[in-house]
């Protein structure tokens, strides 16, 4: 008999037993005895008996399941949220079901559409990059969904968010930057529609600003989050002669253009231009030199999401929703830790 196959009644006639005891001693309900339970959870298991999700939800209302929708899981900082988020969600119970759009609000918005529909309790959800229209989150939020937006969130009042001081982690070193010596600095920024783009460059220019620092519009360069606007960025400041002393990267994978085209042209970091980026990653204490970097602790990030979500979903009055902000941290490895120039 395949595992499509099986049902309650299967594993209850195997045993001579009723299907309510079967059901309840699945649901580790306590009115069954440990040793009933333990013979049915065996019997189920050896007949290949899977739960009937979508049955469970239509009678109970409630699935124990939650839907995420992330941009891109192929860098350390969403896949990193991604192992708390399903370490977290098993303490609490919750199964999860991942979507990614791959930076595609169309996809997006189709991913979501899917898990609504798979009747998932709730949804964590940071934007893909090209997201303009909130109108389906505001509908989605009309309709009393649970929703929890983490990192990438959109401009709406009226909803749950969890993201990192991205304003304060880039006055932070910028600030550290200056007291080193610097002045000629320069970022390779986010797009500014999307919130952790626009809140890093206006911490930025708070700290230019503060330390009476130059604000160059040519060397605030917004682009993606990706390998490529690091090292294209550079390539063309490189060629216009126009290369700042220090350059803030808006994500790792974007110093990591940089790294690239630094060595593609014949300069060093940190000794012929420094570097210092947004985002923590195991890999960066082995690069060369080792990247010092601004730490969005992706536990934190995860854990609170987490728990916000489930707050929502099993809220029985008037839910009033929150926006949680969480510190950065300055990591100081290889570079960004002295005045290289002359």
């Amino acid at each position: 008999m395949s595992a499509k196959q099986v049902t309650l009644n299967d594993i209850a006639k195997k045993l001579g037993v009723s299907i309510i005891t079967v059901s309840k001693a699945l649901r580790g309900h306590p009115d069954i005895s440990e040793t009933t339970a333990n013979l049915i959870k065996k019997t189920a298991e050896e007949l290949g008996y899977t739960p009937n999700l979508i049955a469970r939800n239509l009678a109970s209302r409630k699935s124990n399941s939650i839907g995420i929708v992330l941009p891109q899981i192929a860098h350390h900082f969403f896949s990193s949220i991604m192992d708390n988020l399903y370490d977290y969600a098993a303490l609490n119970n919750y199964q999860i079901f991942l979507t990614v759009s791959q930076e595609n609000s169309e996809m997006q918005k189709k991913q979501i559409q899917t898990l609504i529909s798979m009747r998932v309790d709730g949804l964590i959800i940071s934007i893909s990059q090209d997201t303009n229209d909130f109108k389906m989150f505001e509908n989605l939020l009309e309709r009393q969904i649970p929703i929890v937006f983490v990192d990438r969130i959109p401009n709406l009042i009226n909803c749950n968010t969890v993201t990192v001081d991205d304003r304060g982690g880039a006055y932070k070193a910028i600030e550290h930057a200056a007291k080193l010596g610097y002045k000629k600095i320069a970022q390779f920024a986010g797009y500014s529609n999307i919130n952790i783009g626009r809140e890093r460059i206006i911490g930025f220019k708070n700290a230019l600003n503060d330390f009476n620092l130059e604000i160059k519009n040519d060397w605030i360069i917004e682009g993606d989050y990706e390998e490529k606007h690091g090292y294209d960025s550079f390539i063309k400041l490189y060629k216009e002669k126009n290369l700042p002393e220090l350059i803030l990267a808006v994500t790792f994978p974007v110093a990591i253009g940089i790294y690239s085209a630094a060595k593609k042209v014949g300069m060093k970091i940190p000794e012929d231009i420094d570097l210092i980026c947004f985002g923590n990653s195991p890999v960066q204490e082995f690069l060369s030199p080792p990247l010092s970097c601004i730490n969005q602790p992706t536990d934190l990030l995860a854990k609170r999401s987490l728990d916000l979500l489930i707050e929502n979903i099993e809220s029985t009055e008037k839910y009033e929703y929150k926006n949680i902000v969480i510190d950065t941290e300055l990591i100081l490895r290889g570079t960004c830790v002295k005045y290289n120039r002359s």
